[in-house]
């Protein structure tokens, strides 16, 4: 496998008022299971692009749950949530952030 590379996307310039923002960049946690983040990746295979998602515990600051697949819809992103709640004990009340 080889990493992609730089992407096309485009930064977001717009903020949105009218979604609240409850993590407000405050990434230094008391405890692990409070705020998770996650993101997806692309990686080429060698005969097709994979999409990689990937959860992170913010505290903890490692990945607690991921899924693969050959494409990258919601459905990759809740795999990756699900491995990571059976994986962490099915905790309560986690803030899941994800750009």
């Amino acid at each position: 496998m080889q990493a992609a590379g730089p992407h096309a996307y485009e930064q977001a310039t717009v903020e949105r008022p009218d979604i609240a923002n409850h993590l407000g960049r405050k990434f230094a946690l008391g405890q692990p299971n409070q705020v998770w983040c996650g993101d997806i990746t692309y990686i080429w295979s060698g005969q097709r692009w994979s999409y990689l998602a990937v959860v992170l515990d913010l505290y903890a600051r490692r990945v607690v749950g991921w899924a693969m697949s050959s494409s990258p819809d919601a459905d990759l992103v809740v795999k990756a949530l699900d491995h990571a709640w059976e994986q962490r004990g099915q905790p309560k009340n986690v803030m899941f952030h994800y750009d």
